[in-house]
């Protein structure tokens, strides 16, 4: 069992009374650079919780030709990402397959199919991490037993002392080429005292990183003091110990957990593994709206592109977008959004060309929203010259 340390006046008369005073330098501030700013961040990566307690789970003191665990507590959400570590003693890579089922009688297959993402060995001993995304086909959220889902790696040769960690997370991208980010592994060894890490890799806005290691039976300490939260330690009487943690990044950084192992006189090896998952793709006000008067088109155009979590354009995107007002800043009347308020992206980016409000106001903000996007609002503007 594994736990965590750790939302009337007619407008064209006043239109005409505040003309004189359009070409002021109000409203949203302009002339920036660089990067696009990010109007909403994603909400983020999370661990899966069933009857209060984290989908995490794993095992060791396995032998044989297969390694399984499943979780115990009660099965995962539909649409979540699945993180396996398989763990044995022995030098070469062995796995043939890694499935899903159901413990029933029948040992039902669930078919979502999990990708190696890093295998790494040293000192006799062997850590391979496999991830699924937006697993089914399982009774959701069951805890009853004969209907736990399970993960189980299939090896080509029989080991002596092995086992697993799995974990399920919430909120990550379908697409397994766009959920995986970043991933590495290294090893080691070292004399008494030794630090276990993979190196640095980035981790994109409200994605995870999750790291594992693996060494002997002796001490270890997790990255809290890099704000990650630590799984318990897994360990067995044939020379394994193993521990997981993660950490949410709400925006963009470069992270490189450290593990610390206490060897004794004799030494020791270690393996260490990081690797990142990234949310879906979300909307950002990449040309933000703009100070006009009523009725009179919203120049430049309103744009917004579609990003994924490390802020890059999503090319492949051509779906339409839509555009409405979020907060209504109207002074003496609501305002109504007039124009094309639904365009087709081209390339990941959707142009507002003839957008209107026909009342003044200020504090006006529009909110673009895309299925299965992460949705954006922009920065206030006003209606009018003032």
């Amino acid at each position: 069992m594994c736990r965590p340390t750790v939302r009337t006046v007619p407008s064209i008369l006043l239109a005409a009374l505040l003309v004189a005073g359009c070409r002021d330098a109000v409203g949203p501030a302009r002339g920036l650079s660089g990067a696009p700013l990010f109007s909403l961040s994603p909400s983020g990566i999370q661990i899966d919780t069933i009857n209060g307690m984290p989908t995490v789970n794993g095992s060791l003191n396995e032998s044989g030709t297969m390694l399984a665990k499943g979780f115990d507590h009660g099965n995962p959400s539909f649409g979540d990402a699945i993180v396996a570590t398989f763990y044995w003693v022995g030098s070469t890579f062995i796995v043939d397959s890694v499935i899903d089922f159901v413990a029933d009688q029948n040992n039902t297959r669930a078919g979502n199919p999990f990708r190696l993402v890093e295998y790494v060995t040293a000192g006799d001993r062997s850590m391979a991490t496999y991830v699924a995304t937006n697993v089914r086909n399982f009774p959701e959220r069951s805890s009853t037993s004969g209907q736990i889902y399970a993960v189980r790696a299939y090896l080509h040769e029989s080991v002596a002392d092995g086992g697993v960690k799995i974990s399920a997370w919430k909120g990550v991208e379908d697409n397994a080429s766009i959920a995986l980010g970043e991933h590495r592994s290294a090893s080691g060894s070292d004399t008494t005292i030794a630090v276990a890490h993979a190196g640095p890799i980035t981790v994109g806005a409200g994605g995870v990183a999750y790291t594992v290691t693996l060494s002997g039976l002796w001490g270890l300490d997790g990255p809290g003091a890099d704000g990650y939260a630590t799984f318990d330690a897994g360990s067995d009487n044939f020379g394994l110990k193993e521990n997981a943690a993660y950490r949410v990044f709400p925006g963009r950084g470069t992270t490189d957990p450290r593990w610390t192992w206490f060897f004794g006189q004799s030494g020791g090896t270690w393996l260490a593994t990081t690797l990142a998952l990234n949310p879906p793709p979300h909307l950002a006000f990449t040309v933000q709206p703009s100070r006009t008067l009523p009725l009179l088109a919203i120049q430049p155009a309103v744009q917004v592109t579609v990003l994924d979590a490390l802020g890059n354009r999503v090319s492949s995107f051509n779906g339409p977008v839509t555009i409405a007002i979020g907060r209504n800043g109207g002074l003496v009347a609501p305002g109504t959004l007039s124009g094309t308020r639904t365009v087709t992206a081209v390339n990941g980016v959707a142009t507002f060309s003839d957008l209107s409000i026909d009342q003044p106001g200020s504090g006006y903000t529009l909110v673009v929203s895309v299925p299965n996007v992460s949705g954006a609002e922009s920065t206030p503007f006003n209606i009018g010259a003032f």
